[in-house]
């Protein structure tokens, strides 16, 4: 019986080498990149002596002890601080992808004077930190009375990622097929009517979006502390803040309350998951 013959190109070895060098480093950058966050919540199960004494072992038996979760939940409203992050963040992110969407759709869909000058400002605020603007946002918000409240917070957000977003869905706009706009014209649709009609084809692009514009804002303390530094309107990483001291830190509580902050990001990227990954390689294979 005639053995069958082995491709030339099956021996070499590139054909095995370059994908194992590939998955090696892919590996060792989730290994860098996770390896942290598992140090915060093993940690954040054990006593300060325990932190500094075994820093990566285990939290089991004698290096058990959940005194930083004790310490959260007795002198810190964490529930509350919880409540604003989420409702900031989500907020922001409603704002953001309803307002890009439609000026993205704006932009791209109808052609009128000074489209282009409008195109460009809009992504300027990809090239200018907002953070520049911090004194004049703080004197905006106490003529507007909105000091010290989560209102600030969301409008401040929302401005910060509507050029990402804009710059974002217009590229997935364009992709849209004008038969489409084109027939529930003709059917007798309203442009309002044709925008809805568009959105759903862009979630992989709107979860995206969502993902990348969350991260900042969830993570950020710069404008809590400056805009609603408050107790009823203080966030999940500004409440951390004081377990923080010059001479003292808390070192349980603050892993601790570290690790509740990373619970919901961790939620709403895996409900979000399977779209980012849709979004991110969109047009990389052809149908």
């Amino acid at each position: 019986m005639a053995q069958p013959k082995t491709s030339p190109n099956a021996l070499r070895p590139s054909r095995w080498l370059t994908p194992l060098l590939v998955h090696a480093v892919l590996g060792s950058y989730t290994l860098v990149a996770i390896a942290p966050v598992i140090l915060v919540v093993l940690n954040s199960f054990k006593g300060s002596q325990a932190i500094f004494q075994q820093p990566y072992a285990l939290p089991i038996g004698a290096n058990f002890d959940p005194i930083g979760y004790t310490t959260v939940f007795e002198q810190t409203a964490i529930f509350r601080y919880l409540g604003n992050s989420l409702m900031v963040t989500l907020g922001s992110i409603l704002l953001i992808l309803l307002f890009g969407a439609m000026t993205a759709f704006g932009l791209t869909e109808y052609r009128f004077r000074g489209r282009g000058f409008l195109t460009l400002y809009a992504l300027i605020g990809l090239m200018i930190p907002i953070r520049l603007a911090t004194v004049s946002i703080l004197k905006l918000m106490v003529a507007l009375n909105l000091q010290d409240t989560i209102w600030s917070l969301i409008m401040v957000y929302s401005a910060q990622g509507l050029p990402m977003a804009i710059f974002v869905l217009s590229q997935y706009m364009r992709q849209v097929p004008s038969d489409l706009k084109d027939a529930a014209r003709l059917d007798g649709a309203n442009e309002y009517q044709v925008f809805w009609l568009v959105v759903p084809l862009m979630r992989p692009a709107l979860a995206t979006l969502a993902i990348f514009v969350m991260l900042p804002i969830w993570n950020d303390l710069w404008f809590p502390l400056v805009l609603a530094p408050g107790e009823a309107s203080r966030t999940l990483t500004l409440g951390a803040q004081q377990f923080l001291g010059q001479f003292q830190t808390d070192w349980s509580a603050l892993l601790a309350m570290l690790t509740l902050a990373i619970a919901p990001v961790l939620v709403l990227y895996l409900i979000f998951s399977r779209q980012l990954i849709r979004g991110l390689t969109a047009g990389t294979v052809k149908g």
